[in-house]
């Protein structure tokens, strides 16, 4: 453990707030980067969104993921998917999904599979940023990575309260993700070009509402930012 304090630089303050950054203390977590996102005649593509800014924003993740596995940080990945009985599905969600132009929603076929469920094609994670052995996915029925999952065990047995998240999108499972660890007592640090929306305008305002009322769900930092504070700290 470290003998004095370490920051990552950030906004509204540096992170985190206590100066105990340390390997032992800060995972990372990476949102949702899933095929059903991330890939052509996925789910995110059945809704009418482009998938270019999703895209974008892999070499960010996978230069996060290399120097947080040097550097020792656990790491936790998250995806959204549902039972293929769609028992955990609520009927609004199923309503939702499909009010969109193709009319395609979740549990409905697709060149990937079955969209957003689990064991399907669409539902893994991209090859580009596959999780390593020993680095936990949690599978979540929902928008929150905390909400009916096994997750906030999974960093308390670990003894982490820091989380720096990336992923997609940023408006949705990740700012929602944030504001569940936020309410656990987690200090939270999101990586806006680690992350991706829908809709530039989304992200922006999702990545603003964080730094409000001097940081009320955390902070943000640039990704040379973050990558230097972990750098810094392990001597590379």
């Amino acid at each position: 453990m470290q003998d004095r304090k370490q920051y990552i630089r950030a906004q509204p303050y540096d992170w985190p707030h206590d100066g105990f950054f340390s390997p032992e203390t800060t995972a990372l977590v990476v949102i949702d980067m899933q095929r059903d996102f991330c890939e052509e005649s996925g789910y995110l593509s059945h809704q009418g969104y482009d998938i270019a800014p999703i895209r974008a924003i892999i070499p960010s993740i996978q230069r996060l993921l290399s120097v947080s596995r040097a550097a020792g940080l656990p790491i936790f990945h998250t995806r959204e998917g549902h039972r293929p009985d769609l028992s955990d599905l609520p009927s609004r969600e199923l309503f939702r999904s499909r009010n969109n132009a193709s009319g395609l929603g979740i549990g409905d076929r697709g060149p990937l599979g079955r969209l957003l469920i689990r064991g399907e094609p669409g539902h893994d994670i991209i090859p580009e940023l596959y999780p390593r052995e020993g680095e936990p996915v949690v599978e979540k029925p929902g928008k929150g990575a905390f909400t009916n999952t096994d997750f906030d065990l999974l960093l308390r047995v670990k003894g982490v309260r820091n989380l720096v998240f990336c992923g997609v999108t940023t408006d949705v499972c990740v700012s929602t993700s944030v504001r569940e660890a936020n309410d656990r007592g987690y200090e939270c640090l999101i990586v806006p070009d680690g992350c991706a929306a829908s809709e530039r305008e989304l992200h922006e305002a999702a990545v603003r509402t964080v730094g409000t009322e001097g940081g009320i769900f955390g902070a943000t930092a640039r990704l040379e930012d973050v990558v230097k504070g972990i750098e810094r700290f392990v001597g590379a």
